[in-house]
């Protein structure tokens, strides 16, 4: 579903994020795409949906190179996806029924009877029907990430992006978002790429994982298969350990000597 050859980018002011990644997402599987913060996830899928473009490489979904693609058929290709963003980014001014109405009124010409009852039936299945009247104010971050869960998924899409779905959730809805990613699999051959730091839950969902630092990948495979990788940077992600090749500190002076240097 989605391939990606030689991917270099790099921020305006000079600071590399991709240094010649390269993957492939397979079509109907979860793929989890995991790293140290600061390494690209969510610029990956930024680049996946059209928004930034690489300065070389390629990156193609279901055959088709993103960067090369005008408006109309950019827009032609993220219909086909969906996106649950890291912050939920819910539409402030709007209700939660027309929060996720509103990928059907702007790519469909529904009847508002059927329109309804899509709606209805997205938020039924992220447990939310009796919350459509509400405003996002009105939610806890928890209830905003499943409203943005069942916008996402009210297309019925080809491909689903997840930014961090596991942040901000207890435990049942913790459960409820595990269950749905692997359903819209399972049910629905739906192809899905999951960022994540939770390595304990990407670990019951996904089939195939990357772990990107430095700008490539420095790991691939099962869950079970990274658990069990010899690299001492894979090891340390994997198992949350504070020390190893990625340090806990951020660069700086010496501590003793900056406590007692009288601020100079």
């Amino acid at each position: 579903m989605i391939a990606v050859d030689g991917l270099r980018y790099a921020t305006g002011t000079g600071r590399v994020i991709f240094d010649g990644l390269s993957l492939t997402v397979p079509r109907g599987g979860v793929t989890a795409i995991m790293g140290p913060s600061g390494t690209g996830k969510t610029t990956l899928l930024r680049m996946i949906t059209g928004q930034i473009r690489p300065a070389a490489g390629r990156l193609l979904v279901d055959g088709e190179d993103v960067a090369a693609l005008d408006r109309a058929g950019l827009y032609a290709l993220r219909r086909r996806m969906g996106m649950l963003f890291q912050n939920s980014a819910l539409l402030t001014d709007y209700s939660v029924f027309e929060n996720v109405a509103f990928p059907l009124r702007e790519h469909t010409r529904l009847p508002e009877p059927l329109v309804r009852t899509v709606v209805l039936t997205k938020l039924h299945a992220v447990g939310l029907r009796g919350a459509a009247a509400l405003m996002p104010a009105e939610l806890s971050g928890g209830m905003a990430r499943r409203v943005a869960l069942a916008r996402a998924m009210v297309l019925d899409p080809e491909l689903l992006l997840y930014d961090e779905p596991f942040a901000g959730l207890d435990p049942i809805s913790m459960g409820m978002v595990l269950r749905l990613i692997r359903a819209n699999n399972d049910v629905l051959g739906v192809t899905s790429v999951v960022v994540s730091h939770d390595v304990e839950q990407i670990n019951t969902i996904a089939d195939y994982c990357y772990v990107v630092s430095g700008g490539r990948v420095i790991g691939a495979g099962t869950p079970a298969e990274l658990q069990d990788s010899a690299s001492p940077l894979i090891r340390q992600f994997m198992s949350g350990e504070a020390d190893g090749p990625v340090p806990f500190h951020y660069p700086a002076r010496d501590y003793q000597e900056e406590l007692f240097d009288g601020g100079a």
